[in-house]
């Protein structure tokens, strides 16, 4: 239903759910592969005319659907102010339709990607499906944060904002349209307290380096996850009945 009204009204309708990953795929590994080069120099990635699109779209379709579903969360009750005022729904539950919608986008996205690889020749390994594991604790971190926003945007209208000029910001502190190693030392060393870049560079690795994550960054991100989706459902229990009030 979320992937239908976002079109609503237009000739296409839901097509355009299929339509625009197709374009953005084409724009990312076509247009970026013939502006920014064909290598990056010192990374280790495939050598190949496509390689920087290789390197940027294997990172930026998940980035897509954290950022997406986090921006989205923020404003969840503000915008389905109505339903929830009429019909008794879940504060925790309603939510996960974004979820759904940003995952969906997400697996298109990445259908049409995995034909662009095969297409110029390149090749994926068993590694690769361990992809939907990784995009799942990322995704239980999207919630987890997801709806902290959502519920603290309820009493500080400035949330939503706040959240959308953050996420800007920490789209350019991650490495996804730059290698990592470019970087000073010392921002490298700074860098590292971000734990976006580790998603990142496990998506890399499984699609383009072919190589496995290490143990510790599952156990390390499932943990932080975890935590966070407990104390997010915690902080949201505790304040329903003030935030139905409040919508």
């Amino acid at each position: 239903k979320d992937l239908i009204d976002r079109y609503s009204g237009s000739v296409l309708g839901g097509l355009w759910t299929l339509l625009m990953p197709l374009v953005n795929i084409l724009i990312f590994t076509i247009v970026f592969s013939k502006v920014m080069g064909a290598k990056l120099a010192g990374t280790g990635m495939i050598a190949s005319e496509y390689g920087y699109s290789l390197f940027l779209v294997s990172a930026l379709l998940a980035w897509n659907a954290f950022a997406g579903s986090v921006i989205r969360f923020t404003s969840v009750y503000e915008e389905k102010a109505g339903v929830l005022t009429k019909v008794k729904l879940s504060l925790t539950q309603l939510p996960l339709f974004i979820l759904f919608s940003e995952s969906i986008i997400y697996c298109i996205s990445m259908t049409f990607f995995v034909a662009f690889i095969y297409i110029i020749d390149e090749s994926l390994t068993a590694w690769f499906f361990l992809v939907p594991l990784v995009f799942l604790i990322q995704q239980t971190l999207a919630y987890a944060v997801g709806l902290l926003t959502a519920t603290l945007a309820v009493f500080i209208k400035d949330v939503k904002e706040l959240v959308q000029i953050i996420f800007h910001i920490w789209f350019w502190l991650t490495p996804i349209v730059y290698a990592p190693l470019i970087l000073p030392a010392e921002w490298q060393r700074v860098m590292a307290w971000n734990p976006v870049i580790y998603f990142t560079e496990t998506y890399r690795g499984l699609i383009i380096y072919q190589t496995p994550p290490s143990l510790g960054f599952f156990l390390t991100t499932s943990c932080i996850a975890g935590i966070l989706l407990a104390a997010s459902l915690y902080f949201n229990h505790k304040l329903q009945r003030d935030i139905r009030d409040f919508i």
